[in-house]
């Protein structure tokens, strides 16, 4: 399974990769809308762990470039604020499949990238 990390805090993006690869998946990361936009194009990803606010670039920009590029990858949405509380992020992203807060344990992230992943 491969699995790419957009996060804009590395330190937070390579604690979930170290709790992912003992899944044995092949993770990695971005921390840009550039370098994410390139893994997207270069690599079969499997799923998609999205922070929904970026230090730089856009999360809507990536996540409709990924539904376009690589539609079979399920993308979970993670983000530290409010926003899109409501749910609504499964109506305007059609590749969402789930969506917790930053803080949600590595270990929780982890097995939801193991459930999304191809069996």
């Amino acid at each position: 399974m491969r699995v790419l990390i957009i996060e804009s805090r590395r330190p937070l993006a390579e604690l979930w990769k170290r709790h992912i690869e003992c899944q044995s998946a092949e993770v990695f990361v971005a921390t840009s809308t550039a370098a994410a936009i390139e893994m997207v194009r270069e690599n079969e990803i499997d799923v998609i762990i999205l922070d929904l606010i970026l230090e730089e670039g856009s999360a809507m920009a990536i996540a409709d470039y990924a539904c376009y590029r690589r539609p079979e990858a399920r993308v979970i949405y993670v983000t530290s604020t409010t926003f899109f509380s409501d749910g609504s992020v499964f109506e305007h992203m059609p590749n969402a499949c789930g969506y917790v807060q930053t803080s949600t344990p590595p270990d929780d992230l982890a097995a939801m990238v193991e459930h999304l992943g191809p069996r």
